[in-house]
């Protein structure tokens, strides 16, 4: 026993010993395990409250019978209700039990045939109590008749195998305790390489304070949140910031990006799998939920999880208890649940892609992230933080950004938003070489044009407007092409080709 650390080694170790001799029918440990869990029990009309039971974690012992498996754990006597039965009463009373010289008719015997068959003379059975606490019974049916020297040696041997047991029990929790420290430490690692570089919420205009005011109304509480938006407006910073605010801040915040997860592994994802689970599941591991106990659990992109899985997943969050894949154990979550969609769920839910009952558990406290052309006046100050932040990344000198394109930034409608206007700004601050910041700020799609019906203009019509352009350009920046506030840098050319076609359509710099 001593040499055994996990639990199911330890308790194959006794029952296995104690078989051993030849007189030893059977040896049983029942352990003290939540009850109601098992709908089919025997003695389930005689539970008194179904709130704890005896369940059958080990046997072992000899037949004359060489069909009969005395290993099996999941037959008729796998439960006692505590307090019901001989092993019942043992474990609620904490008070060993010796019958002597049983003949096979006594009315508590409940296999009478099996006890003639195997020609059991005796029961004996020990509460395994460790530091005052009952752990379970171990209990033997012996061919012989034991005495007072027997029954004390078998009390000896329990008093060794509680301990075995609760050691067993103490190395699996510190050992999930460990794995789950890894986790998360592995989970953090991640975060911060990809959140490295990542922004706060940057901006003062309307849209943004109003939007602001509802996360440090719901920050402090512990109600869902469902954030919507258009994709790139920064839905994830607004979960960051609400459980930043929030009294969970000590513990970590988890993302799962739904879309990314495969179908087939979502449950594993969510709630973790024990080793065999599945093909490939070579070790224990803890799901999101588990990592994000006593924290915030960031389910983006909430609109992808595909319809069995949601069902589950309701019910984790109004029960908050998971069971990882292939267990049978149930643990208890404390967890907050922040969700965010760039789909229109209530359309989703209309069309049966979700659940109606999810979606009205998940929206407790809706926040919608604003796009970036309903908060214009943002625009410019998160140019300049992010050519900063492009800038230090790549040890380069931040260039200066002119009023005349932080204008034609905020004119642009950025269909794909803050990520948009963040890879656009990279990649000016990329080409820049120390020069002038030119921008290649893609207008918003539009469906493909009648070809038909499109104007056709001549080589001399765009040569006309080439001119009208360039004449336009050099009123406004009087004159001026070099620099990042002259011609070149609002017409998006170098200015040396603007010089060019200046002399080549004969135009006078003003």
């Amino acid at each position: 026993m001593a040499q055994n650390r996990t639990l199911p080694e330890v308790l194959g170790s006794i029952v296995s010993g104690i078989a051993k001799c030849e007189h030893v029918a059977l040896a049983r440990i029942w352990l003290l395990n939540p009850g109601d869990l098992c709908s089919a029990c025997r003695f389930r009309e005689e539970c008194p409250d179904q709130t704890r039971c005896l369940h059958l974690v080990a046997s072992a012992g000899t037949s004359a019978d060489p069909d009969r498996d005395h290993t099996r754990t999941d037959g008729t006597f796998r439960r006692f209700p505590l307090g019901v039965r001989k092993i019942g009463q043992i474990a609620k009373s904490g008070q060993p039990l010796l019958l002597a010289g049983v003949h096979g008719s006594e009315a508590w015997i409940a296999d009478r045939e099996w006890f003639l068959h195997e020609r059991v003379q005796s029961f004996a059975g020990h509460p395994l109590v460790f530091r005052g606490e009952v752990l379970g019974v171990l209990a033997i049916f012996d061919r012989l008749l034991l005495d007072a020297a027997d029954f004390e040696w078998l009390r000896v041997f329990a008093d060794h195998a509680a301990v075995s047991i609760a050691n067993a029990n103490a190395f699996e929790e510190i050992a999930f305790l460990k794995e789950r420290l890894e986790e998360e430490i592995n989970y953090l690692r991640e975060e911060v390489t990809a959140q490295r570089g990542a922004s706060e919420i940057i901006g003062d205009s309307p849209a943004l304070r109003k939007m602001l005011q509802q996360i440090d109304l719901v920050a402090p509480t512990d109600a869902t949140v469902l954030i919507t938006g258009e994709s790139g407006t920064g839905k994830e910073l607004i979960a960051r910031g609400i459980h930043e605010r929030s009294p969970r801040n000590g513990r970590p915040l988890v993302t799962v990006n739904c879309g990314a997860v495969p179908e087939a592994l979502f449950e594993s994802e969510f709630f973790g799998h024990v080793r065999g689970a599945f093909t490939g599941a070579l070790r224990d591991k803890a799901g999101r939920f588990e990592l994000a106990d006593g924290g915030t659990l960031f389910l983006d992109e909430i609109g992808e999880v595909p319809l069995p899985m949601q069902a589950k997943l309701l019910r984790v969050l109004q029960e908050q208890e998971i069971e990882r894949v292939g267990d049978t154990r149930t643990r208890k979550v404390n967890v907050r649940i922040l969700a965010a969609t760039n789909r229109d769920l209530r359309a989703e839910v209309a069309a049966g892609r979700f659940r109606q009952d999810l979606f009205y558990r998940l929206s407790v406290f809706p926040i919608e992230s604003p796009p970036l052309r309903e908060r214009r006046d943002d625009i410019p100050t998160l140019a300049e933080h992010f050519i900063r932040t492009a800038a230090k990344r790549m040890n380069r000198r931040p260039p200066k950004l002119s009023a005349a394109a932080a204008r034609e930034l905020a004119a642009q409608d950025w269909p794909g938003n803050v990520r948009e206007l963040q890879n656009t700004i990279e990649r000016a601050v990329i080409l820049a070489q120390n020069g002038p910041l030119v921008f290649d700020a893609p207008a918003a799609p539009s469906p493909k044009p009648a070809l038909e019906n499109a104007t056709v203009f001549t080589r001399t019509d765009l040569k006309q407007r080439e001119r009208e352009s360039i004449t336009a350009a050099l009123a406004q920046t009087a004159g001026k092409i070099f620099g990042p506030d002259g011609a070149a840098a609002l017409l998006h050319m170098k200015p040396t080709t603007l010089a060019s076609r200046i002399k080549a359509l004969g135009l006078r710099r003003m």
